[in-house]
């Protein structure tokens, strides 16, 4: 318990964790039967198991990457045991959560507004309002000299205690300290989360989130997450096996295994190719995936792991950034543009029908106009699939900016931006006008946002696909589809 006056704050770091970073799309994740993270449907909140009537009501809003993702499903199992449902009505709810990324300004920014916003609710009796993630990492005691209405600061291995500091705020508040509040930012380079399963009451999805690794050894010197996610450590095989079970045995048909450079897992003698093809022999599953993986850890032996298992899906997000060598040298990248181009065609030679993703930074410091263009005639001779766009965003503790001043002028990096975009764009459409008429194994995550009339799916190689609704078309299901048309963003087709 608690006393009066006191004040809860816990806020131990240490500056020599290193960063992770993919800078993969920030955006608030809604509630969609293909993302388990906020609740599914205006005004609602899930059951228990059981049907046992909720104690509590959680409301959480994610921003970031695939790992902001994970981390909030894993905090929704957390949730659920304690006697916690989920709810998208956030007037209703005992706690509210907001996950958070650190690799955008723009996007801490948001998650101030939207704190902000969200306070309005603690004129309810024992609501918590808390940042949890890399940004509360990333910014520790400054987010409550800014937003002194938020109760929780959790950076991302502090779930565990999640729970606790929720009950120490409660408790501290009873006693008579309305201002009690807690901050909890201790990086561990041991903690890996094992034995803690996310909750498909909670999620409602079909694809389970398995974090293989956490933390990074890069150093790239744009990537704040060094500081934010710590160091590299892969969580052991057994492990990763007993939730790649456990989430096919709740009805879980795909699962994604995350990491911030996923293909350098290592855990012990075990590597990332026979760890792949230990979890394609969990029955149950019908795909697996991964991202993000490194270029430089890209082995042979991971490329013939995904030839030779047929579960693994033949989808590459590879991260690029540049194909500047001068720029990647800035970056820190640790690889030139030939062994990038010479990697792509690797697995392309053995996967003819692959799918390869891309991150682009555009505007790093001193980029120059011919070392941008170095971008635009790499999409030429790559021709992507798809890319996640940034501009360079200069991130307090980075190398780069205590180093390398920003020195490309906001407009000229949006120019750049804008030429990227165009461009793929172009290409994308290209790749899927090439894929009407084609016959394609979808897995369907459930209704479309456009119409309960239609459902969305993917392909193996990760398209998107719409398909209208028909017998045997459910979320989980495995179906066969003849593409009729498409956009650049989407396929359209019906089952067959």
């Amino acid at each position: 318990m608690i006393g009066p006056g006191a004040r809860v704050r816990r806020s131990i770091f240490r500056l020599d964790c290193p960063p992770v970073s993919d800078l993969l799309q920030i955006r608030p994740i809604r509630p969609t039967s293909s993302s388990s993270v906020a609740a599914p449907s205006s005004a609602a909140s899930l059951p228990l198991s059981g049907g046992a009537p909720p104690t509590r009501l959680a409301y959480v809003e994610t921003y970031g990457c695939q790992m902001n993702v994970a981390d909030t499903e894993m905090v929704l199992g957390l949730l659920h045991r304690d006697g916690y449902a989920r709810t998208d009505d956030a007037t209703r709810a005992d706690l509210i959560l907001i996950n958070t990324c650190a690799v955008r300004e723009k996007a801490e920014e948001r998650v101030f507004q939207r704190a902000s916003m969200l306070a309005e609710h603690k004129a309810r009796p024992g609501v918590v309002l808390g940042i949890t993630g890399c940004m509360a990492e990333h910014l520790k005691e400054k987010i409550r000299a800014r937003a002194p209405h938020v109760d929780l600061v959790v950076g991302p291995d502090g779930y565990r205690r999640l729970l606790d500091h929720v009950r120490e705020v409660r408790d501290a508040r009873g006693a008579g300290d309305p201002d009690a509040a807690v901050e909890d930012t201790v990086l561990d380079r041991h903690e890996t989360y094992e034995g803690l399963d996310p909750s498909r009451e909670m999620s409602g999805s079909v694809t389970g989130n398995i974090t293989i690794q956490r933390g990074c050894d890069k150093f790239c010197t744009f990537c704040v997450v060094p500081y934010t996610r710590g160091r590299e450590r892969g969580t052991s095989p057994r492990e990763v096996l007993r939730q790649a079970r456990a989430l096919a045995a709740a009805g879980y048909k795909q699962v994604q295994l995350l990491g911030q450079t996923v293909n350098s897992y290592r855990y012990e003698d075990v590597g990332f190719a026979e760890l792949l093809r230990a979890v394609a022999t969990v029955d149950g599953l019908e795909r697996i995936r991964f991202t993000s993986p490194y270029p430089l850890d890209f082995s042979d032996d991971v490329i013939a792991a995904m030839a030779e298992t047929p579960k693994v899906c033949k989808h590459v997000h590879l991260p690029l950034q540049t194909a500047s060598d001068s720029v990647l040298e800035r970056m820190r990248r640790g690889y030139d543009y030939a062994q990038f181009r010479t990697l792509v065609r690797d697995i392309r030679a053995a996967m003819p029908d692959v799918a390869v993703t891309t991150d682009l930074l555009v505007g790093f410091c001193d980029e120059t106009e011919d070392e941008f263009r170095t971008i635009l005639d790499a999409m030429d001779e790559l021709r992507f699939d798809g890319a996640f766009t940034f501009i360079y965003s200069e991130r307090a503790g980075t190398t780069a900016a205590r180093k390398m001043p920003d020195t490309v002028p906001p407009d000229v990096k949006q120019q750049r931006l804008a030429q990227v975009i165009v461009k793929q764009q172009k290409i994308t459409a290209e790749i899927n006008a090439a894929q009407v008429g084609r016959r394609e194994r979808v897995l369907i995550e459930g209704p479309s946002k456009r119409s309960d009339r239609e459902f969305l799916g993917r392909t193996d190689p990760f398209r998107t696909v719409i398909v209208p609704a028909a017998p045997g078309v459910e979320a989980g299901a495995l179906v066969d589809v003849l593409i009729d048309g498409g956009t650049p963003a989407t396929l359209f087709g019906h089952v067959v």
